[in-house]
Parts: C-alpha cells; structure tokens; sequence
C-alpha cells in the first residue's frame, strides 16, 4: 500500500486515507471524500491500492475486534464468560457482549479461522455444533404457505440453486455466481430488500435487480401475497406477531416520512420470520436443556449463536448426546416442511462447524 501511495500515512485514518486516493492519486471522490466499504469497493477496479486497503481493513478488523478485542475478556480459568441479554434486540433474540461472541464472521475463511481459538484443554470433551438449516426461509415458506417454495424444501434441493434455476428461468446446474445472486436474493426477501439493495449487494445496476427481484415474486407469488397482507395487517393493527403470538409494534407506519415508513414496512415483512426463528430457538434450549437433565447426561449447552447451539460433550456420550439434541430440535416446533438441523463434532469450534 505504502509503495504504491509512494510515502507512508495512517491506514486506521479515514481523512489520510483520503487524502491519499482523491488527492494525491485523483480517484473520483463524493463530497465528503468518504472512504467507508461501499465506496472502496465502487472503486475497486480503479486502482491496484483500493483491493489492498479493503484486504488491510479486513486483517485490521480481525486482530483489534477478535484477537486483541477477545484476550481482555479471557478470566482467570482461561476461559471467556460472556454475557446474553434478554430483552435487548428488537427480534428477541438473545444478544452477546463482553465479548460480543455472536459477530465472529464466517464469510471467509480466515474469519473461519478464527473459531481454532475456542476449544477445550481437556482430551476427554470435544465441541458439538449444531444449528438450524435455513431455518428463516423454512419459516417463510411455511407462513406464506408457497407451494413452489415448499417443493424445494420437500424435496431435499438446494435451496440456493433451485431459486437460481427459477428467477434466471435456466434450464441446465446454476454457474457458481447465479447461486451466488439467488441466496443474496433468498435471504434479501427475507429483509423485505429494495432494488437499491440488492444492486448495492450483487453490484449490479438497479434495473438489473429489478428484474431479479420481480422474477422472484412471480415464481414465488405467495411469498409477494404474504408480505403485503402482513403491511396491510400491521398499518391496519399497529403490530405484527410471530407464530408464537409475540408482537413487535412498528408505530413508524405511520410516520410522516417515507424513509422512516419504508423502513417500518420492511422492519413489518422481517419480524414475523426473524422473532418466529428466535422464538424457536429459545424453546429449542428448554427442551434440549430438559433432556439433557432427564437423561442425566453431563454434556453442558455452552454458546447460543443466533440458529446455532454449541454444547460440551463428553467423548462418552457424543453418540447418545448427539441423536437426542438433533432430534430435540428438530422437533422443537411443528412446520409443514418440518426443520433440519446440521453439525457435528470437532476438538473445536472450527472443526465441529
């Protein structure tokens, strides 16, 4: 970086960093001469320095929040105690901090990498992981009541590349990148996504995402039907509820600016789903708890990390322990396409995942 700005400076300063790309190299800058990851990666191909400052933030982020970030918060018996709010997410998912375990990454690899730091000295326990396959997009199959959508599940395929065959209308396997615009699409809905949205995340232009997004709606029409029944009910109530009956008020529907009701709109279409999937979750750690005590095993449930429960297990009871847990969750709640659970065991975290 340093070679190709021809002199040194502060990577961690957003206003030298500047200075060095809009002034001293010319790139196209904004008014505010920002440096933030939406403008670096519109200027990506720009100029060879940009892919170097977007590699250095990642690396930077990993070794201040995670490495440095996480070595304050280990105690005296070498492990880390976090903390999990109750009532602190508008979802009512449970929340970590001190440190906030919930946020390590698992977009790439060396993120990935990462999870090798949690683990447990003592040969006689491994970790076992075990989380919820697509478990939002299960939801919503099942509340919207899609046939198409609940085909796919029903039927065992790939989610991801069997939306990709219907939105791009292929007739052959999905590339790897139409996958990869079919999940960004699936879990965007989920989100109640723009086009503006999505042509940010795929960067494509919004016409483009337009058409991905209105050929998702029309391959998935009970999905569109769904989402506007539960704006109309929610401006008509005040309130949207998850299938568990808790509610999540959104007085902004009413709002007098458009930007704070469209947000309030798309907040209405992602409640029932995101709070369905934390409600599940919760009852999950009950009924796995309960069974753990009523079988008198000494396997601890030690991580909550939104659809993923990790647990302590010892080597003698991984088999029993593992069949028990997957089919506790797995029944932790009646769905039409029932659920899936994915996992398994590893000396740690990374390995288990």
């Amino acid at each position: 970086i340093f070679d190709l700005a021809g002199e040194k400076f502060n990577l961690a300063s957003p206003k030298q960093v500047g200075e060095i790309l809009f002034n001293k190299l010319g790139l196209e800058s904004n008014k505010k001469m920002s440096t933030s990851i939406e403008v670096l990666n519109y200027l990506k191909d720009k100029h060879p320095i940009i892919p170097l400052i977007i590699e250095y933030r990642k690396y930077f982020k990993q070794v201040t929040t995670y490495i440095e970030g996480m070595k304050v918060h280990i105690h005296s018996d070498g492990k880390i105690h976090a903390k999990f709010n109750q009532a602190l997410t508008t979802t009512g998912r449970l929340s970590s901090s001190d440190p906030n375990l919930q946020n390590i990454s698992v977009r790439d690899e060396e993120s990935k990498l990462l999870r090798t730091a949690f683990y447990y000295p003592d040969d006689n326990y491994s970790i076992l992981s075990l989380d919820y396959s697509q478990i939002e997009l299960r939801i919503l199959a099942h509340l919207s009541d899609c046939k198409e959508l609940k085909n796919i599940f029903l039927s065992g395929e790939d989610i991801h590349a069997a939306t990709a065959k219907r939105i791009f209308n292929l007739q052959g396997e999905p590339t790897p990148a139409q996958r990869r615009k079919a999940k960004t699409v699936n879990f965007g809905i989920v989100y109640g996504i723009s086009d503006f949205g999505l042509a940010d995340e795929l960067e494509i232009g919004i016409k483009e995402a337009k058409s991905i997004i209105d050929s998702f709606y029309m391959n998935f029409p009970e999905v569109g039907e769904f989402f506007q029944n539960i704006i109309a009910d929610a401006t008509k109530n005040g309130y949207v509820s998850t299938m568990f009956g808790r509610r999540r008020y959104l007085r902004e529907l009413h709002d007098a600016n458009y930007q704070v009701r469209e947000f309030a709109k798309r907040a209405a279409m992602n409640a029932p789903i995101q709070g369905t999937a934390a409600d599940l979750i919760k009852i999950a750690m009950i009924k796995v708890d309960k069974a753990l005590k009523e079988n008198n095993f000494k396997t601890k449930m030690v991580l909550q990390i939104h659809d993923e429960l990790i647990f302590k297990v010892p080597n003698d009871e991984k088999e029993a322990v593992y069949k028990i847990i997957k089919d506790t969750m797995e029944h932790a709640l009646d769905l039409s396409i029932g659920l899936e659970v994915d996992g398994g065991f590893g000396k740690d975290w990374y390995e288990a995942k």
